[in-house]
C-alpha cells in the first residue's frame, strides 16, 4: 500500500484512511475514519519488509503480544486499543485518535515547567503506569516523546514497546535508543532487566529535565551516558533547582535511585507518595519554577559536560504521534478552527521524515498544560486512581495568583563533530596512495574476515561485549545464511535456554572476526531444550533393583530435583527400610528432569519393647501383642502355680527391643494336672506301686498287720477321685497304700 494508494482506502469495510500521520520502527500510522461508529481514529499498519521478512512471525507475534498487553490496560492516561486485522498481508492495529501534542514538543517550547505543571505530569504519567504494572505490563520506554499531551492538557501514554521491539538496534545505531538512552534505567542497560522500578526511573528522570530544562546527564557520546546512568547517581534536582521545596527534590530522587530496590516496587506505591506530598506542599511551592538567571549560574558546576543528549531519529519516533510534536491531528468536520503558526523550529527529535503537520487546531502548545486565563475547561470524568491529579491541579491554582514565569526555550543542539570523517578521509588517501589497498582488504583487512552478526532478537549495550545466548536459532540460522557465514552445529539440553534458542556461539560476542581462510567457521550450540526422565515404573516395587534403592533409582533416572524430607518418612509394617512409601507425580511420568519429584522413604518396622504378660490372660497378652503390632504363637501347659487361661512364660524377656511383625511364642497355663485315681486294691504292692507311680504320684505303703501277702488291702483317696498329680509347692500328690 503507498501512501498516494491509501488514501480513501476502505479497510475491513470500516476504517476509511484520511492521511498518512507518520512512520515508526514498526508501523507506518495513518488518521482514519471508523465509519461504523462516525469517529477518527489511528490505524497503524506494519510495514512490508518485517510483514513479509524472513523474521515475519517474529514480528508478527510481537505486533499482537504488544497490542494485547495495551488492549488489556483499561486507563484515561493510556491510548486505547479498539481493534486489529490484516490488510495485504500486513497486521494492522486501530488505537485511540489523540488529539494534541507530545510533551517533548511542550518541554521545546517551554524551557522549563513549574512545580504544578510537572507534578500534574507525573501524576498522570503514574496514573497510567499503575494500571499497567497492575495488569503485568511494562511499559520500558518511558519518554517526553512517548507522553501525549491531549487538548485538554492532559496526559495519554503510547507505544508499549512496539517501535522499541521493532527496531532491534544498539545504542549506536538509531537516533531512537540514543535519545531513549537518556532515560533508561541502569538495570535496563547493565542487565536487559525490564522492571516497574525501570518505569519508574524514567517517568523521575522526565519531571527532572521538566524542572531543569535538560536531563540530569547529557553527552553526546551515549556510552558516556549510558555510563553515568550505571555508574553514577542522579544528583538531586535541588542542586540544579536551589529554590525547589525539599520534599519534591526527595521524591524526584527517590523515583531515580541508582538502586531498583531504593525505588518504590511500582506506580502505584509511587502515587501513594506522591500524595503524601501533594497534600502537605505549601501553597508557595507549586508556583516554582527554575529562572533563567539561576540555570545560568548553575551551568558551569559539575553537572555540565560536553554537548547536548541526542533525541529520538524521526523513523523511530512513535508510530502514534500525528504532529511534529508526537500529537495526533484531526481535521475537524466543520472546519472554522484557525490553524496555529507554525512552532519554532523543532528539534532532531520533532523534526518528521515527511512533511511537517500543524499543531492540532485549537491546542496552544505552549500552554497546553494549564488552562488560558479567562477560559473554561470542560469537565471531564476522573477515575478513583486520578483523583488526586485533581487536587494538584485545584491547590496550584488556588496558588496561582499570579502568572508564572515564562518558559525560556531550550537551546538547539550543538553541531555534530567533523573529527571522524576528517580521520575516515586522511586514512582513505593514505591508503589509496600506498598502493596496497586491494591488497589489505584481502589479506588484512574487512576482506580476509567476516564479522559476527547480531541476532535480531538481542539487545546489545554499546561499548560492552554482547556474548550471543538465548536468541532463536532458526532466526540466526538466516542471519548467518544471508551473511554467507558458515556454520556447525551441535545439540545440547538447557535448563535455561528455550528448546531452539542457541546456548553459546564460538565465537560468542558479537563483532567478532572469523577468518575466512584456515577453514574458519561458526560453531553453534542450539538447545534442545530441558532434558526429559522418567520415573521408573517399578519403583514403588520393593522387591526390584529400583524398589530396593529409589534415591539411587531417580538419580540414574537423570532427575536433579528430588525433594526427600527424612522428617516425613515413616514406619511401615509391609514396607522394607528405605524403600517407598509414596512418590509423586506418579511412576511412569515422563518430565523435566529439573522438575520436582517428592518422595517418601519407609523407615521398616518400628521397634518396641517386649511387653509384661506373665501371669496375663491369653486375651490380655494378645491385647497388648495386637497394640505393638507382634506376632505371637501359642502353647499350653499344665501349672500348679498358674491359673488355668493365664500365662506361664514367653520367648522373650520383658523389655527386649523387637520390631512390628515379630513373633513371640507364649506359654498358657492348662492349670494343675489331675489324674482319676484306679482301683488297686487286690493288687499286688508292687503292682499298685508302679501303676500309680505312672499317673505321677508318690505311693506310700502301710503295713500295720505285716505285709505277708504283699497285697493291697485298702488305698486312700479311694478309688475313682479326681486328685490333683503336684500339690501348689509343686509336690507330688501322696496315696497311701495298706498291704497284709
Amino acid at each position: 500500500m503507498t501512501e498516494t494508494a491509501n488514501l480513501g482506502r476502505i479497510i475491513d469495510d470500516r476504517y476509511r484512511i484520511v492521511r498518512k500521520i507518520a512512520d515508526g520502527g514498526m508501523a507506518t500510522v495513518y488518521e482514519a475514519v471508523d465509519i461504523r461508529l462516525d469517529r477518527n481514529v489511528a490505524v497503524k499498519v506494519m510495514h512490508t519488509q518485517l510483514a513479509q521478512g524472513p523474521h515475519r512471525e517474529q514480528f508478527i507475534e510481537r505486533f499482537h503480544r504488544e497490542a494485547r498487553s495495551a488492549a488489556a490496560i483499561a486507563n484515561p492516561h493510556i491510548v486505547q486499543v479498539y481493534d486489529t486485522g490484516e490488510v495485504d498481508g500486513r497486521n494492522y492495529l486501530v488505537m485511540e485518535y489523540v488529539h494534541g501534542i507530545n510533551l517533548r514538543y511542550e518541554m521545546n517550547q517551554q524551557g522549563t515547567f513549574t512545580v504544578r505543571e510537572t507534578l500534574r505530569v507525573v501524576a498522570e504519567t503514574l496514573d497510567g503506569l499503575a494500571a499497567a504494572h497492575r495488569a503485568g505490563v511494562v511499559h520500558r520506554d518511558i519518554k517526553p516523546e512517548n507522553i501525549l499531551l491531549n487538548d485538554r492538557g492532559h496526559v495519554q501514554i503510547t507505544d508499549f514497546g512496539l517501535a522499541k521491539a521493532a527496531s532491534q538496534a544498539t545504542l549506536s545505531t538509531t537516533g531512537m535508543l540514543l535519545g531513549t538512552a537518556a532515560y533508561l534505567a541502569p538495570e535496563m542497560i547493565e542487565h536487559n532487566l525490564a522492571t516497574p522500578q525501570g518505569d519508574l526511573y524514567s517517568v523521575g528522570i522526565m519531571a527532572w529535565e521538566m524542572l531543569a530544562g535538560e536531563p540530569p546527564f547529557q553527552s553526546d557520546n551515549p556510552v558516556t551516558m549510558v555510563f553515568k546512568h550505571v555508574h553514577e547517581d542522579v544528583p538531586p534536582i535541588a542542586s540544579r533547582c536551589p529554590g525547589i521545596d525539599p520534599e519534591v527534590s526527595r521524591f524526584i530522587s527517590l523515583l531515580t535511585m541508582r538502586s531498583v530496590e531504593a525505588r518504590p516496587q511500582n506506580a502505584m506505591e509511587a502515587q501513594q507518595v506522591l500524595r503524601g506530598i501533594v497534600a502537605n506542599l505549601p501553597m508557595s511551592a507549586w508556583q516554582y519554577r527554575l529562572d533563567p538567571n539561576e540555570h545560568d549560574a548553575t551551568d558551569s558546576g559539575a553537572m555540565s559536560t560536553s554537548g547536548l543528549v541526542a533525541q529520538p531519529a524521526a523513523s523511530s519516533r512513535s508510530a502514534t504521534m500525528a504532529d511534529p510534536n508526537g500529537g495526533q491531528r484531526h481535521d475537524d468536520s466543520d472546519n472554522n478552527h484557525a490553524e496555529l503558526s507554525p512552532a519554532p523550529a523543532p528539534t532532531t527529535a520533532d523534526r518528521p521524515s515527511s512533511s511537517t503537520a500543524p499543531t492540532q487546531p485549537g491546542v496552544n502548545a505552549t500552554s497546553v498544560l494549564k488552562p488560558q486565563t479567562g477560559q473554561q475547561t470542560q469537565p471531564r470524568s476522573v477515575s478513583s486512581q486520578d483523583a488526586f491529579t485533581q487536587a494538584i491541579s485545584t491547590a496550584a491554582d488556588t496558588a496561582a495568583t499570579a502568572s508564572p514565569a515564562a518558559g525560556h526555550a531550550r537551546d538547539g543542539k550543538r553541531p555534530r563533530s567533523k573529527t571522524p570523517i576528517i580521520i575516515a578521509v586522511v586514512l582513505t588517501l593514505v591508503l589509496a596512495a600506498s598502493g596496497g589497498g586491494s591488497a589489505w582488504w584481502y589479506y588484512l583487512g574487512p576482506g580476509s574476515y567476516w564479522t559476527m552478526p547480531k541476532p535480531t532478537d538481542l539487545s546489545c549495550d554499546n561499548g560492552k561485549a554482547c556474548t550471543i545466548k538465548d536468541v532463536s536459532w532458526n532466526s540466526f540460522r538466516s542471519t548467518l545464511n544471508v551473511a554467507g557465514i558458515p556454520f556447525s552445529v551441535a545439540q545440547e539440553y538447557s535448563d535455561t535456554v528455550a528448546e531452539g534458542n542457541i546456548i553459546s556461539t564460538t565465537p560468542a560476542l558479537v563483532g567478532s572476526r572469523i577468518s575466512k581462510r584456515n577453514a574458519g567457521n561458526v560453531t553453534v550450540t542450539v538447545s534442545k531444550g530441558v532434558q526429559q526422565s522418567t520415573i521408573p515404573a517399578d519403583i514403588m516395587d520393593a522387591s526390584t533393583e529400583n524398589g530396593k534403592d529409589p534415591l539411587t533409582a531417580l538419580d540414574k533416572a537423570g532427575f536433579t530435583n528430588v525433594s526427600h524430607n527424612s522428617n516425613n518418612d515413616d514406619y511401615s509394617l509391609t514396607v522394607p527400610k528405605d524403600a517407598l512409601l509414596s512418590i509423586s507425580p506418579d511412576p511412569g511420568t515422563t518430565m523435566n528432569h529439573n522438575d520436582e519429584v517428592s518422595v517418601t522413604l519407609s523407615l521398616g518396622p518400628m521397634p518396641v519393647n517386649m511387653p509384661d504378660i506373665v501371669g496375663k490372660t491369653k486375651d490380655e497378652a494378645q491385647a497388648l501383642f495386637d497394640s505393638l503390632k507382634l506376632q505371637a504363637t501359642y502353647t499350653e501347659e499344665y501349672s500348679d502355680t498358674v491359673a488355668r487361661g493365664s500365662i506361664i512364660s514367653a520367648s522373650q524377656s520383658v523389655g527386649t527391643q523387637l520390631h512390628w511383625g515379630d513373633s513371640v511364642s507364649v506359654v498358657v497355663s492348662k492349670g494343675p494336672q489331675t489324674v482319676t485315681l484306679p482301683d488297686v486294691t487286690g493288687k499286688s504292692t508292687s503292682e499298685a506301686t508302679a501303676m500309680l507311680k505312672a499317673l505321677g504320684l508318690e505311693v506310700k505303703v502301710s503295713a500295720p498287720l505285716g505285709d505277708l501277702t504283699h497285697t493291697v488291702r485298702l488305698q486312700s483317696p479311694s478309688a475313682g477321685q479326681q486328685v490333683r498329680v503336684r500339690d501348689e509347692q509343686g509336690n507330688k500328690t501322696v496315696i497311701t497304700l495298706t498291704v497284709v
